[in-house]
């Protein structure tokens, strides 16, 4: 086994490219036995072991930088750079990443989890390369789908212009997370079936060569029938275009012709971009077959191909779908919107009930965001159904297009809350605080399925402007669902359990059950909470609040949410401005740090948002003669 001897990326040099491609197959079976266990991002890796071996035995990391755009497809890096042994702990509580993290080892350069980021984090280092006369290679890894990211052009529009040395990998497997959409995925189709270009560019290069000497007026004559060529046999070359010398494409799969091409690409002193082709799943056929779902793949039985899922309650997100598809039956103004996410976002149900309103616009949440806004001006009820850690991209969008012109957008906000094994770039617990403040927009939170549902027959009869509906990644409470969709309220909260203490716990979300849980508990001990559910962020229940200053005196907001900026702020805030100051308020949210990967459980008890805390909490906050008498029954 070549793999047992692989400690280090200078473990690769001294082997032949049969031994490379031996250690390639043997990393493959590694994968696919190893994350059987724990789960992860397998089709991806799968697709780019030859392509990452290649890398580093021509390069040499950590000196010469490599960068991995989103960086959930580098696996095969993480192993040949002395972490291996590992791999039992992939995107467990304390344990590997599944995605870059600089912290981890000196060979991951650059961290990212959303996708895009690669090319102007290589020009950005080639530049600083520069400026320090340093002699390092600068590679960085895209893929397809994130090429098209707004961003990605913006750093290839950039990357033209400096002319700098470095090398741009385009990982082309005609996916991301779904299969590719949009203009570039048609272009790099015309190039993987337009190999008579490259072939013609050899025999004219190989003609061009044999004449003796060319200069003056002939070399702009033969330069000008290069082009010619080029634009005859593939119109608009589109990276060249863009001042990069193009090479490809290549067969990723084939190591001679990897390492070749990543040769010629090291001569060119200036940027180049290397067109790989490569198999999303390459060489565990279940992947192959459906790399959609292997994308991100739970524990599975390797013989047969079945992901081991739990028994239960389906998740919030596939509430979300159905009740949309229930909705849009009777409205024809709805239409879904996402950003490369129809899977994810539960939105293959409706696209397959509804084609001509399903629009996919790949991996561009920008233009998604302010697409929707024209679609409300149309009189259209757009439904941008976004992760939340992904709305973040589209922040600007959301202030100027949509909230500021006050249009009639749902946003339906997936993962709001912790997302556990993807980790701190995929927590979605920042909406809270940069919608809060936007002027608008409403922001609501169901406690369970049925809420949802109400929320988003709401949502489609609000016609005052933006609202938006965010829900966890997590199972639904399994609670019967209403056979009629009804309206909220704008506004209102729900009081949940009544009490009468001096306590009162306000929740949203997922932490109404550990509100629940923690009043149980307290009610044994003599004290009896009053449980509201805060369901409206913005606008905040005033009435209510009003009340609960006149019967309670001591209130502890919870929230799976950022504090700063959160429910909880926004009571605080509310209170303040009243002039009413008699009240004690404990938050109990997500403090001002990153949580890392590891189930949804464990990144709540890191931080306190269990009922062992809510108790804890409310103690704390008894009267000292009380609380001994308390904790002494």
């Amino acid at each position: 086994m070549l793999l047992e001897h692989v400690d280090g990326p200078e473990d690769l040099k001294h082997l032949t490219t049969d031994q490379l491609e031996q250690l390639a197959e043997e990393i493959r079976q590694f994968l696919i036995g190893q994350l059987s266990i724990t789960g992860g991002h397998l089709a991806p890796n799968l697709g780019v072991v030859e392509l990452t071996l290649a890398m580093h035995y021509l390069f040499d990391s950590p000196k010469d930088k490599f960068i991995f755009d989103v960086g959930h497809q580098s696996y095969v890096h993480k192993i040949i750079t002395g972490r291996k042994d590992q791999f039992d702990t992939l995107r467990k509580y304390k344990g590997l990443c599944g995605f870059v993290k600089r912290n981890e080892s000196e060979h991951d350069v650059w961290e990212a989890g959303h996708s895009s980021t690669s090319l102007s984090a290589a020009i950005g280092m080639a530049m600083a390369r520069d400026f320090k006369g340093e002699n390092n290679r600068v590679v960085a890894m895209i893929g397809d789908g994130a090429l098209t990211g707004g961003m990605a052009l913006e750093a290839l529009n950039h990357i033209g212009h400096e002319k700098r040395k470095l090398i741009v990998i385009l990982n082309d497997n005609e996916m991301s997370i779904a299969p590719n959409v949009g203009a570039l995925h048609q272009y790099l189709s015309k190039i993987r079936t337009g190999r008579q270009y490259q072939k013609a560019k050899e025999d004219v290069n190989q003609l061009l060569n044999k004449i003796p000497a060319i200069g003056g007026k002939l070399a702009e004559t033969v330069s000008r029938f290069k082009d010619s060529v080029k634009y005859l046999l593939m119109s608009g070359i589109l990276f060249e275009q863009f001042g990069l010398s193009y090479l490809g494409p290549v067969d990723g799969h084939d190591m001679e012709a990897l390492l070749e091409t990543l040769k010629q690409a090291d001569k060119i002193n200036g940027p180049v971009l290397v067109h790989v082709i490569t198999t999303k799943g390459k060489g565990y056929k279940p992947a192959e077959n459906d790399s959609h779902t292997w994308h991100g793949a739970s524990p599975y039985k390797i013989e047969s191909g079945k992901m081991v899922k739990a028994v239960g309650p389906p998740m919030y997100t596939k509430i979300f779908g159905d009740v949309l598809i229930e909705l849009a039956e009777k409205d024809d103004r709805i239409v879904a919107v996402t950003p490369a996410m129809p899977g994810g976002s539960g939105l293959l149900d409706f696209a397959n009930r509804f084609p001509t309103r399903m629009i996919d616009v790949g991996i561009a949440e920008q233009h998604a965001a302010t697409m929707a806004a024209a679609l409300a001006i149309e009189g259209m009820k757009p439904v941008f159904a976004v992760y939340s850690t992904f709305l973040q991209r589209a922040y600007d969008q959301v202030v100027h297009d949509i909230c500021r012109q006050n249009l009639n957008v749902i946003f339906a906000i997936d993962r709001a809350g912790f997302v556990g094994p993807d980790g701190e770039t995929h927590q979605g617990v920042y909406d809270i605080p940069f919608l809060r403040h936007v002027p608008n927009i409403v922001i609501m939170m169901p406690k369970d399925e049925n809420e949802l549902r109400q929320m988003m027959k709401t949502a489609v009869e609000y016609n005052d402007g933006p609202i938006a509906i965010r829900y966890p990644r997590i199972n639904v409470e399994g609670v019967e669902l209403l056979p009629e969709l009804t309206t909220l309220p704008i506004g209102s909260w729900e009081v949940l359990k009544d009490g009468e203490s001096e306590f009162a716990i306000l929740a949203i979300g997922p932490m109404i059950k550990v509100a629940k849980e923690a009043a149980e508990q307290l009610k044994r001990e003599g004290i009896d909470v009053e449980i509201i559910n805060a369901r409206f962020v913005k606008p905040l229940d005033h009435e209510m609040l009003q009340r609960l200053a006149k019967q309670h005196k001591k209130l502890i907001v919870i929230e799976e949410s950022a504090e700063l900026g959160g429910l909880g702020s926004a009571i605080l805030e509310h209170y303040s401005q009243q002039h009413i100051d008699d009240m004690v308020i404990r938050l109990m949210g997500i403090p001002d740090l990153f949580v890392e990967h590891g189930s949804i459980a464990e990144q709540r008890d890191e931080i306190g948002l269990n009922a062992q805390s809510v108790i804890k909490v409310v103690h704390d906050m008894l009267p000292k003669r009380k609380k001994s008498a308390n904790l002494h029954n």
